[in-house]
């Protein structure tokens, strides 16, 4: 199968309209139950259901001028960094519209960095300690994004990742104290 992704969106960055046709079926429902796994108890986002929120990804993903997925890692890759943009955009426009000024709420960061993310959340406050670890460390960066943002299991992203299940988890354990630190510095 994962083949076939990937034939089919090397067809469509070609120019094969149809190829595209082909896709969306293809990986529709199992990106649209990771929406749904990651808006599943976030308070914030509670109007916005997964069709919604998938839509919202697929507007960003085609309007994007450039286009260049190259695989079933890439898209689902892709895909969570969009789902992220839109909530993190989202909850910024909430607080913006909340507010004259920042009126943030401060949550217990070590219980909130338990998965799935806690519906209290600071999304703008994970995004910048998020885009702080990437520059630290890539990988861990890209495990948490998936884990929290994606909905992927350990064994998912160990599969995406091309390593073993317990570089994941020694990854995604290091990754929850560096944003623990980060987000409990703020």
């Amino acid at each position: 199968m994962s083949d076939d992704i990937t034939q089919l969106l090397r067809r469509w960055h070609e120019g094969d309209a149809s190829a595209l046709e082909v896709l969306l079926p293809q990986v529709y429902a199992e990106l649209r139950q990771l929406a749904a796994q990651e808006l599943r108890g976030h308070r914030h986002h509670d109007t916005l259901q997964p069709t919604a929120l998938l839509n919202d990804v697929f507007v960003r993903l085609l309007g994007a001028q450039q286009v260049d997925i190259h695989n079933r890692k890439h898209l689902f890759t892709t895909a969570s960094k969009l789902m992220r943009q839109v909530l993190v955009d989202r909850a910024r426009a909430q607080q913006r519209d909340k507010r004259g000024g920042g009126q943030w709420q401060q949550v217990e960061w070590v219980e909130a960095l338990h998965l799935p993310i806690e519906a209290d959340m600071d999304l703008a406050a994970l995004d910048d300690a998020l885009k702080a670890l990437a520059q630290h460390d890539e990988r861990m960066a890209q495990i948490v994004e998936w884990r929290c943002f994606g909905g992927l299991e350990v064994i998912e992203v160990a599969h995406l990742l091309e390593v073993d299940e317990r570089t994941v988890y020694r990854d995604w354990a290091m990754a929850k104290a560096w944003l623990r630190q980060a987000l409990g510095a703020e």
